[in-house]
């Protein structure tokens, strides 16, 4: 192999080493079974949630994650793959894929990697299933205004009872 060949497989093994060390989730399928307009369908879905959807040789994969200490992970790096990487949302990828996993039997959850730790299928889609961080901030706000909504009911009640014994 000429030596600018394998100039080029470390710049790819490269890119791909930032790429994981960059993520914030990572989310690895096999994608095999998918027709080009499903594929299309995902990466679009993946794009407008700002997640970068490739496909990249597994060996040169299993370098790149060896450079993170992410090892755990090459054992799903068998047949086509595809890797999903959010620099920003945890969940956005795990969500939109196994959202379209439940109506695409063909796309399968192999693992990922989630703020740098190495997670099973299971894992991912367990992470799926959390609300998103408008959700949970919803969920937080509903939480906090329970109190004041409460206070605000129980002074109105007595009002009105004061009111009737006036009257």
């Amino acid at each position: 192999m000429s030596t600018k060949a394998i100039e080029r497989k470390q710049d790819v093994v490269q890119v791909i080493a930032d790429k994981f060390g960059a993520a914030a989730s990572v989310v690895v399928v096999d994608y095999r079974g998918l027709n080009v307009a499903q594929l299309t369908e995902l990466r679009k879905q993946l794009r407008e949630a700002g997640v970068e959807f490739k496909v990249y040789k597994n060996t040169m994969t299993r370098r790149a994650t060896e450079m993170h200490g992410l090892e755990a992970i090459n054992e799903h790096f068998t047949g086509p793959n595809a890797i999903a990487f959010s620099n920003e949302d945890v969940i956005a990828p795990a969500r939109i894929i196994n959202n379209f996993a439940k109506t695409n039997e063909a796309l399968e959850i192999k693992a990922g990697v989630i703020e740098g730790k190495v997670a099973s299928s299971d894992e991912v889609k367990a992470l799926a299933e959390l609300p998103s961080r408008e959700g949970l901030l919803s969920m937080l706000l509903s939480v906090l205004q329970a109190p004041i909504r409460n206070f605000a009911a129980t002074t109105k009640a007595v009002a009105d009872s004061k009111e009737e014994q006036g009257a």
